[in-house]
This record gives C-alpha cells, structure tokens and sequence, in this order.
C-alpha cells in the first residue's frame, strides 16, 4: 500500500484552504495547515473538517497548528513538525482596498512571508514541492486578455506585494533547482467568501433588502470588470501544478469577463428584480422598475485611489497542459452564493432559511 502524501496548507481557514483541504483528503492526503493565532476563532469555514478529521498527535488525517509568515521561527517549527511533501501558501492580506491602507504588513505578509517559507524549505534541505498563490492583480493595467507572458504591471500595494512573492518563487525555482511553482489565479469566489469581498457584499446585503433588513447596498466603482470563477474549481487546479512533472507558472482562469454592474444585474435577475441604471458617478443610483425602490447607491469612500479596469484570463496553457477547466461558470457562480445567503441569512434574521422563490415574492412587494 502507498504511503499517502502529507500537504501543508497555510491560510488553511480561508475559501481557498477550506476548499482545498476538502479536496486534498478525499484524494487521501494526510492535511497539514497554519492558522494565525486570534483572540477570535477563525475556523469557521474548515469547523465541518476540523470535528471529523483532526487529530492531535500529527497522525491523523487533519492536524492544525499556530503559525505566522510574518514569524519565520514559527514557519521553520510547522514545517520541520509537518514534514510535508508539498506546500500550498495560500495565506496573505488578501484584499486589494485595504492594502491601500496597510501597505507595510501586505508587504511583509505577501511577499517576505513567501521569502520566509521558502528560506527554510532550502536551508533544512526539504524535500517538498511548493505552490505560490499568486494574483492576476499583478497585470493591473495590462490589456485583457492576460496569459503568462503578459507584463505585469499592478496598481496597489497587494498586487505589487503579489508580484514579488511571485519573483520570489521564480528565483528559487531557477537559482536553487526548487519544485517551485505559481498559479496565477484570477477572481474566484464561493458561499465561503468573506463578506468584505465586493461579490460576497452584494449577495449578503441584497438578501437583507430583500428580507426588509436594510434598504440599498452602497458601492464604489461598478465599471471594473473581472473574470469570477468558483473557488471549488480553483483548488483542483492548485494541485493538477503541482502534480505537473516540471514546476512550472499557470494562469488559472474562465476566460469571460463581467462589471460588477453585470454582477448585480444578475443576482437581480434571479429573484425577478429588474434593475436599471440612472445619473453619473457619485449621483448615480440603480433601481428596480418594478417597484421603483432604489436599490444600489454609489459612496466615493468605496473608490481605489488607482483601479485596475479589466481582468480577462486566457488559461489556454493550463487547459491544454494540465488538462483543466471550469466546471461552474458566472450565472451558476452568482445563483450558488445568492442562494447561499439566503439560507443563512433567512437562519439568522427569520429564524429559518429563505428559497429563491419566496425572495422572487418578497422582493415583489418591496416599495420605497
């Protein structure tokens, strides 16, 4: 009988570490992760797998420790305990509008962190393939579409952060012959995804309109466009590259692109709101013809001081290298997390869940 495989994943709380624990243990590897230490729990996401899996004595299918990439003694204890044969770094400061605010620690977690792990990878002389969470917000302004040979020219603190850890695994893979790899992947999104996240935000906060909770959702620029995926998806891809027989750099990606105009368009869609569009810029407002009720107002709080406009990835290298595509497209995308919300969000405010077709009703009857 083979001897499974042991995965490390930091950032193992997040939608992307949920997902891929979930993946990497029915493919029988034994899971490792790093969490950061809180004064609040932040395992919600992975709860499900922690209460089925985790183990305490690093045997186990599941096992979970403290760690830190801004702490590189904590990195070099959880790898040497770990012993794993590959590495996913999925942890960072993973919001673009915030790095504006916190450049230093974006910096200091996104692109030394990465310094960090792969330091101590060479100097213990680790045998362990390693995969880089890199970002398409390092091509910034570059022109869609955007593949591995497109320049990368980022417009804030996190895609520049983002380049440099890329770099930096780059550098290793060529200076030291390390299985060092990138997934560049662009926006996926899940049900998981934090609420802080502009897709999240319009799925969460037009399910408490709907639920009479609140009246409109208040937005920033609705013009940028961006090519959303499923965060379910994604993950397979993250370990098709390091299954891959050479490290090697993939863009990861649906190769359609939509406004978050498109977006909220669509979540409308699904519960029969037809939402149109009046005035310009801050003044500009999107409301239901229905019923007239306005719907979507625009804060210039919301606005990045540089946007990044489109994002369009053309995955043809990993489709035909890696054999990868996606599975759940935009609309499926936006009805899966809309759905999600109305679940949960019908549980906390009416005490149980609400279905698509009790908000189409609901929202019939909204009135200003």
């Amino acid at each position: 009988m083979t001897e499974s495989k042991t995965a490390m994943i930091t950032g193992i709380g997040g939608q992307d570490g949920s997902y891929l624990t979930e993946f990497l243990l029915k493919k029988g590897y034994k899971v490792r992760g790093i969490i950061r230490r809180g004064s609040y729990p932040n395992t919600k996401r992975i709860d499900h797998l922690i209460e089925k899996y985790e183990s305490f004595d690093n045997k186990g299918e599941l096992s979970i420790t403290y760690s830190d990439l801004t702490d590189a003694s904590s990195i070099r204890n959880a790898i040497e305990m770990f012993k794993p044969d590959e590495i996913y770094n999925l942890a960072a400061q993973s919001h673009v509008g915030i790095s504006f605010t916190n450049g230093i620690s974006t910096f200091d977690i996104n692109a030394r962190g990465v310094f960090r792990i792969l330091d101590t990878i060479r100097n213990k002389g680790i045998n362990c393939k390693y995969y880089q969470a890199s970002s398409s917000e390092m091509f910034g302004i570059s022109p869609p579409p955007q593949n591995e040979s497109t320049p990368m020219l980022p417009q804030s603190p996190y895609g520049i952060a983002k380049l440099a850890g890329y770099h930096i695994t780059k550098m290793h893979r060529n200076a030291y012959g390390m299985f060092a790899s990138n997934g560049i992947l662009f926006n996926h999104e899940s049900p998981r995804r934090g609420v802080n996240f502009v897709t999240r935000k319009i799925t969460r906060i037009f399910t408490e309109v709907i639920l009479g909770k609140t009246d409109r959702i208040v937005l920033g620029n609705l013009d940028a466009k961006r090519d959303w995926g499923f965060s379910g998806d994604y993950v397979e891809a993250m370990w098709r590259i390091l299954q891959h027989n050479e490290p090697d750099d993939f863009v990861i990606s649906t190769g359609e692109t939509y406004t978050i105009r498109d977006f909220l368009k669509e979540v409308c869609r699904n519960v029969d709101i037809n939402l149109e569009w009046k005035g310009t810029g801050v003044d500009e407002i999107g409301y239901d013809t229905n019923t007239g009720k306005t719907l979507v107002s625009i804060n210039p709080y919301y606005f990045r001081p540089a946007e990044v406009p489109a994002l369009l990835g053309d995955s043809t290298k990993a489709r035909e290298i890696l054999k990868w595509k996606p599975k759940v497209m935009f609309k499926d995308l936006v009805n899966m997390m809309l759905k999600h919300d109305l679940e949960e969000r019908g549980n906390e405010i009416r005490g149980r869940p609400v279905s698509l077709e009790e908000a189409k009703e609901l929202a019939s009857k909204l009135r200003n």
